[in-house]
């Protein structure tokens, strides 16, 4: 493959092409990475690797380099469709959880950490594209193996499929939750047409499922769900500022008493939901392992286009975030329920109050089920490559016998399991911050690819999801030993 473009090393924060007319060299194939993998002739991470080449190695090791034109397939997705994906992957169920995050932080502390917590996680999705780059790998277990070796890929690998399976359970427990209502709150089909076998949990989940998740999930691109991926941002930005507008018409009222800034130490019930909440903020943007999945599908795949792709997404998350968690503990105060969502089944003390519920509880569900197949997507190519291996052949039969499986098992786990939102609030920590740093740390080993600054930082994050696990495992313990007393 020839090219007029050669590479700038890795240490440069901002990647430009520049024209040499030189042909490019690209690891041969077969050369084995690290020690761990080989590097195959397939299409690599940024386009075809070379027939040729000398293999990387040094402190002069390169991107690989781009060719003519586009890198990524003629029908993939534009700069605009992967921000909405990439966006989908990190708002979910764990928005509703912000307004009460900010109930035990406060509102200063709270807005910095939601801006801080972006922040990181958007260096450590730029540090994957660097690194997913320079090995030339498909996807979040590939540059794992390549950078740690294969039992590291299954632990991450692992860690992909409890963490997505796990948010696809929550998914579906709230949706029924809403629809047919719980112990916490009345649902909304009994508030419409009143109480029947209509309203019965486990059959409105597997109606959503069956008639509006399947065919979603059935797809085979994740450019393909571009179009539901917008509708479901739009639907968040729909509950941000109908929790905005009341929030205002009752401050405006006088309704709403002046909110607290920092954190509360006066009891120890205030210093153990501190430890709770902590694990809770760091995970708000994880969404790593569809990182590459988007990438892969760009029309322009370049690393420049990708790190776009993840500062706008950010910056749109970090505004839709702390719209809401400022609005719904400014709405609901120390009443803030661990999901706001169950605040709203309540008069909100202004006009059309009923009409306002509604809005934001069936909203909330649409935008659920839109969410639901770009997490799945990630969860399904995890499973087929830790059973089939990262360069089976694709298959649309596999495709569809894998979505059945995870489906039916994802629904049984939504009917039979109450709580499991402690399985996935520690792996989440382990994609967002502990791989991508690990991979940057192993791989800078290799030759100068990290600034001081960066090699820091990666420590830094390194350390702080040892340190939140730690709080999440001692404050998981505490709760426990409250309930028990």
């Amino acid at each position: 493959m020839s090219t007029n473009y050669s590479a700038l090393p890795l240490t440069s924060p901002s990647i430009e092409l520049q024209s040499n007319g030189a042909k490019s060299g690209a690891a041969a194939n077969g050369a084995v990475l690290n020690g761990h993998a080989k590097i195959s002739k397939q299409d690599s991470f940024l386009g075809e690797l070379e027939d040729g080449g000398g293999g990387g190695g040094g402190e002069h090791d390169e991107l690989p380099l781009i060719g003519d034109g586009p890198a990524g397939p003629p029908e993939g997705s534009s700069v605009t469709a992967a921000v909405f994906n990439l966006a989908t992957s990190i708002i979910g169920a764990g928005i509703m959880a912000l307004p009460a995050t900010m109930k035990v932080l406060g509102v200063a502390v709270g807005l910095v950490s939601i801006l801080v917590m972006g922040v990181l996680s958007e260096i450590t999705i730029e540090l994957l594209v660097r690194f997913s780059a320079y090995c030339r790998a498909l996807s979040y277990g590939e540059v794992v193996h390549r950078a740690l070796g294969r039992p590291a890929s299954i632990v991450a690998q692992m860690c992909v499929i409890i963490n997505n399976a796990g948010v696809l359970v929550v998914y579906l427990i709230i949706i029924g939750d809403v629809m047919s209502g719980s112990l916490k709150h009345i649902g909304v089909m009994d508030q419409l047409i009143g109480h029947g076998e209509w309203d019965n949990r486990k059959l409105l989940i597997l109606v959503v499922l069956v008639i509006f998740l399947a065919p979603l999930c059935a797809l085979e691109k994740i450019d393909s769900l571009s179009l539901s991926s917008a509708a479901s941002v739009a639907l968040a930005v729909v509950f941000v500022v109908v929790s905005c507008i009341i929030a205002l018409i009752k401050i405006a009222e006088g309704k709403i008493s002046m909110p607290r800034m920092g954190p509360d130490f006066s009891s120890r019930e205030a210093m153990l939901d501190l430890l709770v909440v902590i694990p809770i903020m760091t995970n708000a943007y994880i969404c790593h392992f569809n990182v590459q999945p988007i990438y892969n599908e760009l029309k322009e795949k370049t690393p420049q286009n990708m790190y776009k792709v993840g500062r706008i997404s950010t910056v749109l998350c970090v505004v839709v975030y702390a719209l809401t968690a400022l609005s719904g503990y400014l709405l609901f105060g120390d009443d803030t329920e661990s999901d706001v969502l169950t605040n709203f089944d309540k008069d909100l003390g202004i006009r059309f109050s009923s009409v306002l519920n509604y809005i934001v509880r069936i909203g909330y569900v649409v935008h659920l089920v839109l969410v639901f197949p770009v997490v799945h997507f990630s969860l399904r190519q995890t499973v087929d490559s830790l059973i089939f291996g990262e360069l089976a052949t694709p298959s649309r039969k596999k495709t569809l016998t894998l979505t059945v499986v995870l489906l039916a098992l994802i629904y049984l786990g939504s009917t039979m399991i109450p709580n499991i939102w402690m399985a996935f609030k520690f792996t989440g920590l382990a994609l967002g911050f502990m791989f991508p740093a690990l991979v940057a740390l192993r791989l800078d080993k290799e030759g100068s690819r990290l600034g001081h600054g960066e090699r820091l930082l990666s420590l830094g994050l390194l350390g702080l999801s040892i340190v939140v696990s730690v709080i999440g495992v001692v404050g998981n313990v505490y709760t426990l030993k409250s309930k028990s007393d």
